[in-house]
């Protein structure tokens, strides 16, 4: 039976939980364990396939076709485990299965109530994460903040399993704010007793406390929190604000994470070692000899976690070419109103992500086409493949409506259009093609170049497709089509002859890169900015 850590947060959201998780997993991967991660989402919706991007930020999209929480993404970045539909759990899944179950009668005739039959549904899907898999440890990290109504059931879950599995087999791991107040010049306590206090009111006692802050914390704080909050002082962990997410790990391995969780837990102590960590990852980013600068031109500019996992590949890019990037986020509707030219005249390479929606079309397209004409490596991703082959088609081509049936219905090229199966699909929730898709590369192509072998596995997140209608008179005029998905013909990755490196693609690179292991068109996209 696995060991299980609860991470929970208080005083505001946005403290990093998911990066806390993500960091402690890392932590437990040097030392030789096996582990996995489970994000619980307190929201309705059963999973954020169907939220606005300004409202959750991105969905992160895993092989076996997950739409999930963005937190998942930090947590396949930092370690090994391979998530899955199972690592996300929602109220809205958890509700979804009860009212089944109590529909089919399988409750036998009783009330069905918060406590027991949701707090014991949390619990079995928590357990369902791990059924099966040969794992040391399970890190659960519980959504919202403690406090918030919606969290309660989950909280309540947590107590209830602590109990049943006794202090050896699980912990609870509290992250929380002790701000510095600048006026004052002093370090203020006080948010993180409050936020303690209101969990042990729940009835769950923090084993370690993570206190973010923006300033160190000395030893008489930490002697004054441990007091106050119930825990021993060594069990107090500054979680400082660093430059880079990545340092987070080490900074908790400095605290002593790592062996007090060890054990708290009763597990074999190991000596872990981040060097690979530090040297490949943390030195490269503070060593970079160079810097060039990436346009990203999107939608969602204004939430900085809508491109998440684009930003951070961007970055992990910038490490394996010991580049360091200045990220220009542009909104794609400033391009129309403005021109390409004013936005993008300073910049070595352009980056077209996904979407969906007419809004800001026109100013992607008038991007990519600045991109194409000035011979500026880019970069086109989902909707961005999907916007390329458009002004490819309108200004190359002489299509000069062409256009996605997205977009436009009545459109006399429609260079991007939705495929049969796809055209009868009524509800919105889980129904695009998601998740790992084989691609067959073409040798001799740019594709090709990056990633070394000609058959790969990419995610996918989208309803439209590229129009078949329109490969050979395309190909005729420039554009390789140098990726197809083998069973149903589709295109998957398309780039451009006669320019430095203009490669765009239907599916999700983000997705699968990390900041030791940058994807290969990520890495070989930075690397063509750079030598621009």
């Amino acid at each position: 039976m696995p060991k299980y850590i609860f991470v929970t947060g208080g005083v505001i959201s946005s403290l990093g939980k998911g990066i806390a998780s993500a960091s402690i997993g890392k932590l437990l991967e040097s030392m030789g364990l096996k582990i996995t991660l489970i994000k619980c989402d307190p929201y309705i919706n059963v999973d954020p396939g169907t939220m606005n991007p300004f409202q959750h930020g991105e969905v992160y999209v895993t092989d076996d076709g997950a739409e999930t929480d963005l937190d998942l993404g930090h947590y396949e970045r930092f370690t090994n485990a391979v998530v899955g539909k199972d690592n996300n759990i929602t109220s809205g899944k958890v509700y979804f299965s009860v009212i089944c179950k109590e529909r089919k009668g399988e409750f036998l005739g009783a009330t069905v109530q918060v406590v027991p039959h949701i707090t014991d549904e949390i619990k079995s899907q928590i357990k369902k994460a791990s059924t099966g898999k040969k794992l040391d440890v399970v890190i659960v990290e519980i959504g919202g903040t403690v406090g918030d109504i919606e969290s309660l059931p989950f909280l309540e879950a947590v107590r209830q399993m602590t109990l049943e599995l006794g202090r050896c087999n699980a912990i609870n791991i509290h992250l929380t704010l002790v701000p510095y107040i600048k006026s004052a010049q002093e370090i203020k306590t006080k948010p993180t007793q409050h936020s303690v206090g209101k969990l042990r009111e729940i009835g769950i006692q923090p084993d370690i406390l993570l206190c973010r802050s923006e300033k160190n914390l000395s030893k008489e704080i930490k002697a004054k929190i441990a007091l106050f909050c119930n825990v021993n002082q060594d069990a107090v962990i500054g979680a400082l604000d660093m430059e880079t997410i990545y340092e987070i790990p080490l900074i908790y391995q400095k605290e002593g994470l790592g062996k007090l969780i060890l054990d708290l837990l009763g597990l074999k102590k190991t000596n872990g070692e981040l060097k690979e960590w530090k040297c490949g990852v943390i030195d490269r980013m503070r060593n970079a000899t160079k810097v060039t600068t990436i346009a990203v031109v999107g939608k969602y500019i204004t939430l900085q976690d809508s491109y998440k996992s684009i930003y951070e590949a961007l970055t992990h890019g910038g490490i394996a070419n010991d580049t360091k990037l200045q990220i220009i986020k542009i909104e794609s509707e400033e391009i129309t109103k403005h021109g390409a030219e004013k936005s993008l005249k300073d910049v070595q390479g352009i980056l077209v992500p996904g979407g969906f929606g007419h809004r800001g079309i026109e100013g992607k397209i008038e991007a990519i086409k600045y991109a194409r004409e000035n011979n500026i490596p880019f970069l086109g991703i989902c909707l961005g493949m999907q916007t390329a082959v458009i002004e490819f088609a309108r200004n190359v081509c002489g299509m000069a409506n062409a256009n996605s049936t997205e977009f436009n219905k009545k459109t006399p090229y429609p260079i991007i259009s939705l495929l049969e199966e796809q055209k009868k699909i009524k509800n919105k929730g889980g129904t695009m093609r998601l998740g790992a898709y084989g691609c067959q590369i073409k040798k001799g192509t740019k594709s090709f170049s990056a990633y070394k072998k000609e058959e790969i596995s990419e995610r996918h997140r989208h309803r439209y497709e590229f129009n078949n209608k329109y490969r050979k008179i395309m190909e005729a005029k420039g554009i390789i089509f140098s990726g197809i998905n083998p069973q149903k013909n589709l295109v998957e990755i398309i780039e451009l002859k006669d320019h430095p490196w203009f490669v765009a693609c239907q599916f999700h690179p983000e997705f699968k890169s990390k900041p030791d292991r940058a994807h290969p068109l990520f890495r070989e996209f930075v690397k063509a900015a750079r030598n621009k």
